[in-house]
C-alpha cells in the first residue's frame, strides 16, 4: 500500500510518502511543485540505488528512523519501559487527517504499547513548516530521546551554520562542513543558553545572504534541546531538533516535542530570515495592545545597581523622559533587603528601607513624566539569604552542595506549591502597583536539565499572563540565554545580551535578525564607558546601533553632556518617527563587498521604503569604500534615497559623494547591482540611509 501526503505554499512544497503501512518519510522538500505531479511517481523516483555493502534494500529515513528497520543512523525515538527494559517498537499506519495546509500522520506499534503522531502545517504568508511529535503509552514509561519529525538535509550543501555563544557573545555563526557522521549538539544547561541556541541553516552550494537555496530550523523550547546534522554513509543526510536527552526524569505515558519551525528559501538566507521574523511577530507573539507603538525604554540598572534611593531615582527618570523615554524600568534591587547578590532571591515584597512608602511614589512620577512603569524579577531563582529559603529549604532544585551562580540556586518549578507561591507573591506586586511591564530574569544555569523546570516555568507565566494580560514580559536570562518561539509564545521582547558594547551588539543583532524581527529585539543605548566590555564608544554610534531594533536607554543620564544628550534626543526622535513601519520591516542581512562592513537595510513590507544601517566595525583594507548592493527592490522603481546622518562626516572624508550634497534619485537594478556609494568613515561609526519609492 502506497500513500502520499503533499502541503503547499506559494514558495514551497513538502511531499511525504510511505509504503506497507511504514512510517512515511520527507521525499521531496523545495520549489513549489505543479500541481498535477504524482506523488507515487515521485516516492518511486526518490529511491536511491543499492551497491556492495549495503543491506538488499535501504531502510526508510522516515520522520522517525527506527532501530528495528536497520536503520543505520541516530533514531527518533530511544525509550525504556518502567523497569529500564529497551523498548524498540515497530510502527505501522493507523491513520492520516489532512486539512487545509495541515498533516496529522498517525501510528501504532505493534505490540500496541505505544502510538506516535505527527503533525504538520504550512503557513501560506509567512511560508514557516511547523511540525511536532507526540508519542503516548499504555503504561509508564522512561524517555532517553524523541525527535520532533525528522527533516532530510539537502544534498547540494557542502556545509551548515549554527549559532554558539558566551556571556556577552550570543549568536556566534559556526560553519561546519557536511562529513559521514553526526554533528551534534547538545544543550544541558537547562535553559535556551547561550551556547547552543536552537537553530541551523543549511545553505546549498553558492548560497548567500540575497541569493540561492537555503533551509532553515528553530526548535522553540526554552529548556535543554539537542539537534543532530547526520550524514549516513550512502549520503543521505537527516535534521533531528528533541528536548535534551533524558531530561524527562520521571516515567510518563505521554510526551511531546516542542515544535520545529523550518523554512524553505530559494532567496538565500534572507528568505529564511524574514519568514522566520514575520512567523514569529505575527504569529507567535502575542502583544497585549497591538495598536500602541513600541515604547522607548528607560532601563536604570547600569545608573544605579542596587543602591535605590527615591529621589536620585526620579531624577534620573526625569532626565529620561526628557531624552524621549516612554517606559521606566525599575531593575533588581527594589526587594527584600537585596543591596547585593548574595540575598533576597524569592522575597518579593517591597523592601520598606528603600520604598519606606512603597513603589507608589517612584510610579506616580514616572507616571507624570508621560512613562509607564516596568519591574525586574527574578522568579525561578532563589538565595540561600532569604526568608523563602529559610522557612522552604525543600523548594531549591539540586543538592545542598552545588555549585552556586550568581550566589543564587533555582526553585523547582515542577513542584504546584512553588508556582502557587510564586503567583501569590508575583500577583500582589502587579495588582497593587500599576505595572505594565515584567523583566523576568534568569542568572544561572540549573543544577541538572529538566523538562519539568521549563513545563513549570511555561505553567506559571500562562497564569500570569491570564490574571495580567494588559502586562508584558520581556524574557531576559543573563542577557540572551533564553530566546526561543517557546518563551516568545508567552513573552514580548527579549533582551539580547547583557553587552550594551554598540559594536559587540552590531554583529549580534545582524546574526539574530536571522530567527528574530527588530520589534521583539531589546537593543539600548549603553554607558559611555561600557561596563561589560571596557571599550569607550562615540554616542552617535551607539545610538544607531541601538536604533536598529526596539530602541531603548541603559546608562546614568547624568554622565551625558550637553552634545550626547542633544545626538540621544535626535535619534530618538527619528526612530519615533519610523517605528510605524520599521517595527513590521523585513530586516535583510546585506552581503557587504567588504568585510569591515556589517550592514543591514530593514524593507517595508509594502517595498515603498528602506532604511540601510551601514556599520563600519573595523579598518577597511582599501582606502575608500566598496559600493553596498540593497535587496528585494524593484528593479524598474526609481527611489529617493538620502542620507539621515550626513552631518556626522569626518573632516577626512574630503570629497564629494553625492550623497553628502543631498538626496538622489536612483533606480531599483541599479542599487541591487552596483550598489550605494557612501562616503569614507572611521570604524565603529555607522551610516544611516533612507529610501523612498518615488
Amino acid at each position: 500500500m502506497i500513500r502520499c501526503w503533499r502541503l503547499d505554499d506559494g514558495r514551497q512544497t513538502l511531499v511525504l510518502g510511505s509504503h506497507r503501512d511504514h512510517l512515511a518519510e520527507v521525499i521531496y522538500w523545495g520549489p513549489r511543485l505543479a500541481d498535477g505531479e504524482d506523488l507515487e511517481t515521485l516516492l518511486a523516483a526518490h529511491t536511491i540505488d543499492v551497491t556492495g555493502g549495503m543491506l538488499d534494500q535501504n531502510p526508510e529515513l522516515s520522520i522517525c528512523p527506527e532501530a528495528t528497520r536497520s536503520f543505520p543512523g541516530q533514531p527518533g525515538l530511544i525509550v525504556h519501559d518502567g523497569d529500564g527494559t529497551p523498548v524498540v517498537p515497530r510502527f505501522g499506519f493507523a491513520g492520516a487527517r489532512q486539512g487545509d495546509g495541515t498533516l496529522e500522520l498517525d501510528y501504532t506499534d505493534q505490540a500496541g504499547v505505544l502510538s506516535y503522531t505527527a503533525s504538520f502545517a504550512i503557513d501560506g504568508e509567512t511560508h514557516v513548516i511547523e511540525a511536532q511529535a507526540t508519542l503516548q503509552a499504555t503504561r509508564p514509561m522512561h524517555l532517553h530521546w524523541l525527535s520532533a519529525p525528522v527533516l532530510p538535509g539537502p544534498q547540494h550543501s557542502d556545509e551548515m551554520v549554527d549559532f554558539a555563544g558566551r556571556w556577552c557573545g550570543e549568536f556566534q555563526m559556526n560553519r561546519t562542513p557536511w562529513s559521514p557522521g553526526i554533528r551534534c549538539r547538545e544543550n544541558l544547561t537547562g535553559r535556551t543558553g547561550h551556547e547552543h541556541f536552537p537553530g541551523l541553516i543549511v545553505p546549498c552550494r553558492g548560497a548567500t545572504n540575497t541569493a540561492g537555496q537555503a533551509f532553515a530550523f528553530h526548535y522553540g523550547w526554552s529548556g535543554g534541546h539537542r539537534m543532530v546534522a547526520e550524514e549516513l554513509p550512502d549520503g543521505r543526510r537527516q535534521i533531528q531538533f528533541g528536548h535534551a536527552a533524558g531530561t524527562d526524569a520521571s516515567p510518563r505515558r505521554r510526551f511531546e516535542t516542542a515544535t520545529l519551525y523550518a523554512v524553505f528559501s530559494d532567496d538565500g538566507l534572507n528568505g529564511c530570515a524574514v519568514a522566520f521574523q514575520r512567523h514569529l511577530r505575527d504569529r507567535v507573539v502575542r502583544l497585549p495592545d497591538p495598536g500602541r507603538p513600541r515604547p522607548v525604554h528607560y532601563n536604570c540598572w547600569e545608573a544605579v545597581y542596587f543602591d535605590h534611593k527615591l529621589p536620585e531615582l526620579k531624577d534620573i527618570a526625569g532626565r529620561a523622559a526628557a531624552l524621549g523615554a516612554e517606559r521606566f524600568v525599575l531593575d533588581d534591587g527594589w526587594f527584600g533587603t537585596r543591596d547585593d547578590d548574595t540575598s533576597s532571591l524569592s522575597d518579593w515584597q517591597v523592601d520598606p528601607r528603600k520604598y519606606p512608602d512603597g513603589l507608589t511614589p517612584l510610579i506616580t512620577h514616572v507616571h507624570g513624566l508621560g512613562m509607564s512603569f516596568g519591574i525586574w524579577f527574578e522568579p525561578e531563582m532563589i538565595n540561600r539569604d532569604s526568608n523563602v529559603f529559610r522557612a522552604n529549604p525543600g523548594w531549591a532544585l539540586g543538592g545542598e552542595d552545588q555549585i552556586l551562580g550568581r550566589q543564587q540556586m533555582a526553585l523547582d518549578m515542577a513542584l504546584p506549591e512553588v508556582r502557587d507561591f510564586l503567583f501569590d507573591r508575583i500577583g500582589a506586586v502587579l495588582r497593587d502597583n500599576a505595572v505594565d511591564y515584567v523583566k523576568w530574569d534568569h542568572n544561572r544555569v540549573l543544577p541538572m536539565p529538566d523538562a519539568a523546570q521549563t513545563r513549570g516555568c511555561y505553567a506559571l507565566i500562562d497564569r500570569l499572563r491570564a490574571a495580567f494580560a494588559h502586562v508584558e514580559i520581556e524574557s531576559c536570562a543573563s542577557g540572551g540565554g533564553r530566546i526561543d518561539f517557546g518563551i516568545l509564545s508567552r513573552s514580548h521582547r527579549v533582551w539580547l545580551s547583557d553587552s550594551n558594547d554598540a559594536l559587540e551588539r552590531l554583529k549580534m543583532q545582524h546574526n539574530a535578525a536571522i530567527f528574530l524581527p527588530a520589534c521583539v529585539t531589546g537593543s539600548h543605548v549603553g554607558p559611555r564607558h561600557c561596563h561589560t566590555s571596557g571599550r569607550v564608544l562615540d554616542i552617535r554610534f551607539r545610538a544607531w546601533v541601538a536604533a536598529q531594533r526596539h530602541l531603548g536607554f541603559e546608562m546614568d543620564p547624568r554622565e551625558l553632556t550637553d552634545d550626547e544628550a542633544q545626538v540621544l534626543k535626535q535619534v530618538t526622535a527619528w526612530w519615533k518617527a519610523n517605528r510605524h513601519w520599521m517595527m513590521g520591516a523585513d530586516i535583510l542581512r546585506l552581503d557587504s563587498s567588504d568585510p569591515a562592513v556589517i550592514a543591514e537595510q530593514q524593507l517595508a513590507r509594502g517595498g515603498e521604503r528602506f532604511v540601510v544601517f551601514a556599520g563600519k566595525a573595523a579598518s577597511s583594507a582599501q582606502i575608500a569604500p566598496r559600493p553596498l548592493r540593497l535587496a528585494r527592490l524593484s528593479p524598474d522603481a526609481r527611489y529617493r534615497v538620502e542620507l539621515v546622518n550626513r552631518d556626522e562626516a569626518p573632516g577626512l572624508s574630503r570629497g564629494a559623494p553625492a550623497l553628502v550634497s543631498g538626496p538622489v534619485e536612483l533606480g531599483g537594478e541599479y542599487l541591487m547591482s552596483h550598489g550605494l556609494t557612501l562616503p569614507w568613515s572611521f570604524p565603529e561609526t555607522m551610516w544611516v540611509v533612507e529610501g523612498t519609492m518615488v
